[in-house]
């Protein structure tokens, strides 16, 4: 069977039976899992500062003594899916001052370019039940330079590069060792876990490495009981750890051939902390201060705590490798719990053969071995980057000596008005270091990206964030912990309908009633968005932040201390395809159930009159410049007048995004439509030379909702296409290139604002330094805008043309456009003619070693004109977008478009995956 065929369910992969089991509750395969944070110091969560800096409150240095309250963090960890019982390594390489625990990085105020993890690390496979998993740790076997990777950021300016841990020479003469993790899955409850470290020095490598076994403390702050971990010797040599815990039951995590146990507890060493005397002799710390400081005295000699670790002591001849044998298994589970290692090589082998076996199933085979490669590995990110997220925010707040309900003295505190918060799920997540929280615009493009491999998970995703433990009384979808009252676009709606689709591909059946109820609460969603983002009620949103960070000459949210309100192109616009996507739903809806017969008539009206206001104004200054043909943001005054900020960026591209195309069935079968646009036209008259009149047949008859009609589309394509403003070589620039030539300039009580086209790093501290939408490529936008090519495609069909790129003297459709745009994006990660990947820029060691240079980064952005990877590195949350890219041109070509239409436009239904 190939990619490209649809699997029968009596032809299931091992895995995609697995994914049935749990999905019918008969097995929980996914109560294991990475859910493990790589970083819970520095978050939100455990902020008790009075300032709400989180990233000085709780510090790296803090976190290996001081208890965690919200979570846990750790190396290449696991857990169980309420984070209770914590797997996770720890590293010694008999030089560096601490244990390797966690991962490190710089915070927001010790980088040139914000906050950033200066380790190597990579998401190398998963399956979607973590059956089987991959994981890859590089490890330097000299000191770790913490010191200098703070100094010599702290000491560059902005205009300078990040100062990077390869650049510190501690990977050269590969002085490193390459610690290789897998996880297996025999069943549920039972996970074998294999280390192999591999030397790649010249000489031998010693260093300890110690599998650590540890219960998220839960009894300091609500007085459950008290778990314990325990040795319990074995027979054959065997040893083990006895973990026991109230709700979770009965573990043991075998420890083949480990040197010795050690024990202690996850507590908060108060001494070093607080400067307060400790309670036990026994705190987080002591695993730390027995192996690097020799203090026998920090170990329970009882050998039992809350926190413990096996010892391998390794001596590893140079360029060889090592292997260790665990294997945790809840101790009711009769699975050779006196021999668990009779059959770990078959097991581990077999589940390494059922990863294969499930992607052969669902990557389209007639996509490169390179493009195989970054399809599996954004995959692994995706999956691996799925984390438990505890958050109850009326204690947060109480603990912090704030009423909930008060009315004053929580005023400008942090989530104050989100008390009726209560997370505690695993959730998809930007990535496991600098966004270890969920980010409700991400999850959306996260959940269309799971859904080609776990459609059930992505589903729970979306409903996550419409459910009433998270959606605010007042209908706001929670934007992020840093802070949830913020705004991000409003794209929901749409991967909720793109998900609909992808999961009825998937199980050859529709979720109509899953489609219903996620309706209903984006229908509270959108009216929130009608009355408080629309401030004079005139469909003109002033949404504020917008997920953009510092595209603007100022911070969005800030706009009155500028003087006025400022009236969004792509917040208006984004509401326009709001708007567009629940019609699609209603219709779907409409279908089979006549109460929702209203619904599309209502979606349109809103449409037509955002769209109208979009492009034309009674006032002046509208956000579409007739002389440029293109879409700007308005500053408007409370004296009256109004200034176009006339930036070229992605804020005017997004308008290009709001377009919906549908058959003529759907207009014969709700002839309610036809009168509503006939009655609009009579009223309006003046509106239908405003933007593209819905009732105009396209190809196949189909009918097409945008605010641009063909002549201002062409105008704005015409700028989008042009190699000097926005069109790289690797997808489309955040802003026009243009700029660097012709910085903007905008003049307020005697100051000046300018903003540049910046193809790299940020010079600009809004948001933090780690924020740049001043000329990188991002995924996300990138993906919608070819998105909304397609659906043009669907309309104007093969005749309409348009040169490409700009000023080439060729021309090309709109299909070809996107697929040529998508080619770009996805050659970021893949090899060119000389043999590079432009992902790792001009760093040789990524490009040329073959110990580095097939494992990827998905970065936050990329370089606007090499595509280099730039600010977070592991962001897979939207980079792992490739992913969707890449199947979509691989499984349409023009000719099922144009047949089948606009429901295949870029909606990931995959024809060409595993049915289940």
């Amino acid at each position: 069977m190939t990619g490209s065929q649809v699997q029968s369910p009596q032809a299931l992969s091992p895995e995609h039976q697995r994914l049935v089991e749990a999905d019918r509750g008969d097995k929980p395969w996914k109560t294991w899992g990475p859910y493990l944070s790589e970083r819970q110091w520095g978050t939100v969560r455990e902020d008790d500062s009075s300032d709400g800096n989180a990233w000085e409150s709780f510090s790296h240095d803090q976190a290996r003594s001081r208890a965690y309250q919200w979570g846990e963090d750790g190396l290449a960890g696991i857990s169980d899916e309420h984070q209770l019982l914590c797997f996770a390594l720890a590293l010694w390489n008999g030089k560096d001052p601490i244990l390797k625990e966690r991962l490190f990085g710089l915070t927001n105020s010790e980088g040139n370019h914000g906050e950033d993890v200066k380790e190597y690390y990579y998401y190398l496979d998963s399956t979607p039940t973590h059956s089987y998993m991959r994981y890859l740790y590089k490890y330097p076997l000299n000191a770790y330079p913490y010191e200098d990777l703070v100094a010599t950021n702290q000491a560059r300016s902005r205009q300078e590069q990040e100062y990077e841990l390869i650049d510190t020479g501690i990977f050269e003469k590969n002085e490193y060792c390459d610690i290789e993790v897998e996880y297996a899955k025999a069943d549920p409850h039972d996970l074998l876990i294999q280390i192999t470290v591999h030397n790649r020095s010249h000489q031998t490598a010693r260093l300890a490495v110690l599998p650590t076994l540890w219960f998220r403390n839960t009894w300091d702050q609500c007085n459950s009981p008290k778990p314990l971990i325990k040795a319990k010797p074995g027979e054959s040599g065997v040893v083990s750890l006895h973990a026991r815990h109230n709700d979770l039951g009965d573990f043991l995590l075998h420890c083949n051939a480990a040197d010795e146990l050690v024990f202690t507890e996850n507590e908060t060493d108060t001494e070093v902390i607080f400067q307060l005397p400790n309670q036990s002799a026994y705190t987080k710390c002591g695993i730390n201060r027995y192996v690097v400081h020799g203090e026998t005295t920090a170990v329970n000699p009882s050998r039992q705590g809350t926190k413990a670790s096996a010892i391998y002591n390794l001596s590893i001849p140079a360029s060889q490798s090592s292997r260790i044998k665990l294997r945790l298994v809840k101790s009711t589970i009769e699975c050779q719990n006196d021999r668990p290692y009779d059959n770990f090589d078959e097991i581990i082998a077999r589940r390494k053969q059922d990863c294969d076996h499930f992607y052969a199933c669902v990557i389209p085979d007639t996509l490169s071995a390179e493009t195989k490669l970054v399809f599996r590995q954004a995959m692994a990110g995706m999956l691996w980057s799925k984390q438990f997220y505890n958050y109850d925010i009326t204690p947060w707040l109480q603990q912090r000596g704030i009423d909930p309900l008060g009315c004053n003295d929580a005023q400008g505190f942090r989530n104050h008005q989100w008390h009726h918060m209560n997370n505690c799920d695993v959730i998809s997540m930007p990535d496991k270091w600098e966004y270890p929280w969920y980010a409700a615009w991400d999850l959306a493009f996260q959940a269309s990206t799971f859904a080609y491999v776990d459609p059930t998970f992505a589903k729970q995703q979306l409903s996550l964030m419409l459910s009433s433990q998270y959606l605010h009384p007042n209908g706001q979808i929670p934007a992020y912990e840093w802070n949830f009252s913020d705004v991000n676009p409003p794209v929901h709606a749409w991967a909720t309908y793109a998900v609909y689709l992808t999961d009825a591909a998937h199980h050859g059946q529709t979720d109509l009633q899953w489609l219903k109820q996620s309706f209903h609460k984006l229908l509270i969603n959108f009216t929130w968005w009608l009355n408080r983002k629309d401030a004079n009620g005139n469909n003109v949103f002033q949404g504020g932040f917008l997920g953009l960070d510092n595209i603007g000459i100022f911070d969005r949210t800030e706009s009155p201390e500028m003087g006025g309100k400022l009236e969004q192109a792509d917040g208006t616009a984004w509401m326009a395809f709001y708007a567009q996507t629940m019609l699609q739903i209603a219709v779907e809806l409409a279908r089979e159930d006549e109460t929702y017969r209203e619904y599309p008539a209502k979606f349109m009206r809103h449409f037509l009159s955002i769209a109208y206001a979009m492009i034309k104004r009674n006032a002046s200054e509208s956000m579409w410049d007739e002389k440029d043909g293109f879409f700007y943001d308005v500053l408007r005054t409370s004296d009256g007048s109004s200034t176009r900020l006339k930036v070229r960026s992605m804020v005017g591209l997004i308008p290009l995004c709001a377009v919906h195309v549908f058959e003529q069935d759907i207009i014969e079968s709700l002839p309610e439509l036809i009168n509503l646009l006939q009655q609009h036209q009579d009223k309006f008259p003046d509106q239908r030379s405003s933007f593209h009149d819905v009732s105009l047949r396209g190809y196949a008859n189909r009918h097409m909702m945008s605010a641009l009609d063909e002549a201002n589309l062409r105008r704005v394509l015409k700028i989008m296409l042009d190699t000097d403003e926005f069109l790289g070589d690797y997808g489309i620039r955040s802003i026009s290139k243009r700029h660097g030539d012709e910085p903007y300039r905008y003049f307020h009580n005697q100051q000046e604002y300018i903003v540049n086209y910046l193809p790299a790093e940020s010079d600009s501290g809004l948001f933090g330094g780690n924020s740049n939408w001043r000329g990188p490529i991002w995924m996300p936008v990138n993906v919608m805008i070819i998105r909304s090519l397609i659906v043009y495609f669907c309309y104007y069909g093969n005749d309409f043309k348009i040169e490409f790129p700009t000023g080439s003297g060729k021309t090309a459709n709109l299909y070809e456009i996107a697929e040529s745009l998508a080619n770009r994006l996805v050659s970021i990660f893949t090899r060119n003619a000389d043999g590079l990947r432009p992902v790792f820029g001009s760093q040789q060691t990524f490009q040329n070693d073959p110990h580095w240079k097939d494992h990827l980064l998905f970065y936050e952005y990329f370089h606007g004109d090499n595509g280099a990877g730039i600010g977070a590195s592991h962001q897979t949350g939207w980079s792992g977008l490739v992913v969707n890219l890449a199947h979509f041109f691989a499984t349409n070509t023009q000719e099922d478009l144009l047949v089948r239409g606009p429901k295949r436009a870029f909606h990931m239904e995959i024809t060409g995956s595993a049915s289940l």
